[in-house]
């Protein structure tokens, strides 16, 4: 996006990073916290296992009048915390199902089957071991996947193509989650009461009608979502759930161009009158101009990586391992059928229910990634570490209880060695091989609604080239003078790349915009476009039109044709296509890239757009 100019970054390589990168990044980062909570669990419970439970049995409560809320410590952290995790694994598939690679909704019936393939294969194994004793009743503990784990894993294990990948292990995952808090509802529940039960539906579907209404009001969807968790709650069913559901409530489609001009428009008005009833009205057409779903990850997923899910970890996670615990697992079918739900059930579940679909679909549903990458996904699904440890605490006590978190701690260590062992030796296939193992045969989504067209765009490079590499940019935008030098090395350094310049003025931030971009087009009427596109990015701070003028003397060219192309205004009709397909394709800011019709996601700096250029050759 526009701006003030910072020096040697880009806007998305600095503290304005897109979703998809800030959750990839925080993923990798907290599952090491993660891991560290759950190691600090095992060693507390090694030291002193009585303190361990004392803090975490303490009894908390919340009182309004004749009305409380009871629990211990750590059921607040399982089923009141844990309602923001499952905000945001919410926010996460609703972003998938908006602006990802699940957008076509007949790409989402696959992952959803493969889901449940892995759920029912990791069951049906668990019940083929306590089939007849009192622990089938625990089948529960083998349904689902942990997504801060399974994510992270994939990024250790330098998955590819990763997000394609992580598009439909996240639907799997949400189909596991999903069916999880169904399971905890009503089989891991107490008795239910009806009453309560109706209000909490009730105030859903009060939140629901204000989403269908654009309400774009935060306290009002805080205090609902916090009176519908008290409703399940007091009801006797688990309030996960409505975590889950508000995050796939909020959407992640684009805003329109009329709310970011809004939020400049009253940004200006603020700075021309710092009152405090302008910045009130700044402040609320700034947060138009950002769609809820980013707003609600940039809030509330850093705490649930960083905060939630490791306290968590350290409340659950504590089970005393020594040589008596280990011994009593290995011949415990709990821990033994748990270790080979997941290790083994997930993985061929998901692979199996994938290649069944495909099969009996025609092929008219295949997977969005090749089978090699499909089988990396289910063996990093095979980590189920946070739900299954909540199902565990529910479903067992004593040593039934340790044995199935000795199992489910297994497990993760497992399939975590076998994530990075499948994506290691496809990474030794032959190039051929290794991308047809990863990419499959479905091709993938375009973001550009506009192809390119030899006749109308402005080509550098093989205009035959195999890859393609287009921007939108903004001729006084600073962030596209910092990017310039990346393209030309990216130019300089890949020969089988053609680069598209494509025109979109920011008229309400750059008042210079449309007529550096008129000049562009009078200079191109001269053929010599790229010459004064590279002039004018290179002298950002002399876009007046005394200026323009004096850059055509300097390159020669016909300054009178020149002259008479700026003043009626010839290429205006150009101009506004470019900014019309740039809007049919979601662009809202600049620069923006494409990379063979893909939009490019996070930094655009040269190891970013070579990263970018060589997935998309690969795929060729």
């Amino acid at each position: 996006m526009s701006g003030q100019p910072r020096s040697g970054t880009t806007p998305w390589s600095g503290s304005q990073r897109t979703p998809l990168r800030v959750f990839v990044q925080t993923e990798t980062g907290s599952s090491v916290l993660l891991l560290l909570a759950a190691l600090v669990a095992i060693g507390w419970v090694a030291i002193d296992p009585s303190s361990y439970q004392a803090l975490w049995q303490t009894p908390l409560g919340v009182r309004l009048g004749a009305f409380e809320l009871g629990q211990d410590l750590r059921g607040w952290v399982n089923n009141g915390l844990m309602t923001f995790f499952f905000l945001v694994i919410g926010l996460e598939a609703r972003r998938a199902f908006d602006v990802g690679d699940l957008r076509e909704r007949r790409r989402v019936l696959l992952p959803v089957l493969a889901g449940t393939g892995g759920m029912l294969a990791s069951v049906g194994i668990y019940l083929a071991l306590n089939a007849g004793s009192p622990a089938a009743s625990g089948w529960g503990v083998a349904l689902s996947t942990d997504t801060a784990f399974a994510l992270a894993l994939l990024a250790v294990a330098r998955a590819r193509p990763l997000q394609p990948l992580r598009a439909f292990l996240v639907t799997v995952v949400v189909v596991d989650d999903l069916v999880s808090l169904l399971v905890i509802a009503a089989v891991y529940s107490g008795p239910v009461s009806i009453g309560p039960l109706v209000a909490g539906v009730g105030v859903f579907g009060l939140i629901c009608l204000t989403v269908w209404l654009q309400v774009r009001v935060g306290v009002w969807y805080l205090l609902a979502g916090v009176v519908a968790w008290a409703c399940l709650f007091v009801s006797g069913l688990d309030p996960l759930i409505v975590g889950l559901a508000l995050g796939l409530l909020s959407y992640a489609l684009p805003v329109s161009t009329d709310a970011l001009e809004g939020a400049t428009t009253r940004m200006r008005s603020f700075r021309e009158q710092p009152t405090s009833e302008l910045a009130r009205d700044a402040h609320r057409s700034l947060s138009l101009a950002v769609t809820p779903n980013e707003r609600l990850q940039l809030v509330f997923h850093p705490w649930s990586s960083y905060v939630i899910v490791p306290l968590f970890a350290l409340a659950n996670a504590g089970i005393p391992i020594n040589g008596h615990s280990l011994g009593q697992a290995l011949r415990s079918p709990i821990a033994v059928g748990i270790t080979l739900a997941y290790v083994v059930g997930k993985p061929l579940g998901i692979l199996g229910a994938s290649w069944l679909t495909r099969t009996l679909s025609g092929r008219r549903l295949e997977p969005p990634v090749g089978w090699a990458a499909v089988l990396g996904g289910g063996t990093s699904a095979g980590v189920g570490f946070t739900v299954s440890l909540l199902i565990a605490t529910l479903a067992f006590e004593g040593e039934q209880q340790t044995d199935a978190k000795i199992g489910i701690l297994a497990s993760a260590a497992i399939s975590a060695v076998m994530t990075v062992l499948v994506f290691r030796g496809i990474a030794t296939l032959p190039a051929r091989l290794r991308a047809r193992a990863v990419f499959g045969s479905l091709p993938p989504l375009t973001d550009l609604t506009e192809p390119v067209d030899p006749e109308h765009d402005h080509i550098r490079g093989d205009a035959d080239a195999p890859v393609t590499l287009l921007e939108y940019g903004d001729l006084e935008c600073p962030y596209c003078g910092q990017a310039e030098p990346a393209v030309r090395e990216v130019l300089a350094s890949n020969t089988d790349i053609r680069y598209v310049w494509r025109h979109l003025p920011l008229r309400d931030v750059h008042p210079h915009a449309e007529l550096a971009a008129e000049a562009s087009e009078a200079a191109a009427n001269q053929d010599r476009f790229w010459e004064m596109h590279d002039r004018l990015l290179a002298h950002q701070d002399d876009l007046e039109p005394k200026g323009l003028i004096g850059h055509a003397d300097a390159l020669g060219l016909d300054v009178e044709q020149f002259r008479q192309d700026l003043r009626r205004h010839t290429a205006a009709a150009r101009i506004a296509a470019d900014v019309e397909g740039a809007a049919e394709s979601g662009v809202r800011g600049t620069p923006t890239f494409f990379i063979n019709g893909r939009r490019h996601h996070g930094v655009y700096d040269l190891e970013a757009l070579l990263a970018g250029i060589r997935e998309a050759r690969e795929r060729e």
